[in-house]
């Protein structure tokens, strides 16, 4: 359990650090990425690119674990 866990804090981590070179690739821009402003404040729900970036995951993790 504590491996998953570890594993899932270096996976938040590399993400955070990457996040400018994903964006300018486009991923956090997909259509369902939802983003808007209230009192000021931007809110950003990147609903489509998590959901993408978790099949990639789960692909990868299936293919390395065969």
């Amino acid at each position: 359990m504590i491996k998953w866990i570890l594993v899932l804090a270096v996976v938040v981590i590399l993400l955070g650090l990457f996040a400018p070179q994903l964006a300018r690739l486009g991923l956090w821009k997909l259509p369902g990425d939802i983003r808007f402003k209230r009192n000021g404040r931007e809110y950003f729900l990147p609903i489509t690119s998590t959901v993408l970036v978790s099949l990639a995951l789960t692909l990868l993790l299936r293919v390395l674990g065969r």
